[in-house]
């Protein structure tokens, strides 16, 4: 006796029209909106989808997703064993070029791939720049009220446009008599 196994759907990255396309963000929205309730009617306005249809498009796909993570941990490739199987390339390779990039590459994974260190003063964020704003006033550096002395230099108003700007306050005094 065969067993009758349903197809999935396949999913496209690219293409003239978006039904099988890959989309992750609806699919974190489906998620977080089914923790409040499971109408498909309210669901489709909560996540920003066209149709009903749309919305069980987006529960197939994440089906897919997880039979598919399923599917990799059968076979014993889960997030450990890539990261061993890393290990064992950078720990067996012969060349320290290729040690290096593996070595890189972890880096690059966990977010420290471009690490660069902030040493000039214009390259602060605004968080630094408070931050050792705060630090100061708490050491007693400087004072919190302390103001810098500055000039306020008000440019000149052309005489085209004092003579417009006078023109408009006019006619809307006109418009109130």
């Amino acid at each position: 006796m065969e067993e009758n196994t349903q197809l999935k759907p396949v999913i496209f990255v690219k293409g003239q029209y978006g039904y099988h396309r890959q989309n992750l963000f609806q699919q974190n929205l489906l998620l977080q909106a089914m923790k409040l309730t499971t109408d498909p009617h309210e669901l489709k306005q909560m996540v920003g989808l066209k149709t009903v249809a749309d919305v069980y498009r987006t529960l197939d796909k994440m089906a897919i997703r997880k039979e598919y993570h399923q599917a990799l941990a059968r076979h014993g490739l889960d997030l450990d064993s890539i990261v061993k199987g890393i290990k064992d390339s950078i720990d067996s390779a012969w060349k320290p070029e290729t040690k290096l990039k593996g070595y890189g590459m972890v880096l690059k994974s966990i977010g420290l791939g471009d690490y660069k260190e902030n040493t000039d003063e214009h390259k602060k964020t605004w968080e630094d720049l408070l931050i050792e704003q705060v630090g100061k006033e708490k050491t007693g550096e400087i004072s919190k009220y302390e103001q810098e002395d500055y000039e306020v230099v008000i440019p000149e108003i052309p005489t085209e446009e004092v003579k417009r700007i006078s023109e408009e306050v006019k006619q809307g005094k006109a418009l109130y008599e």
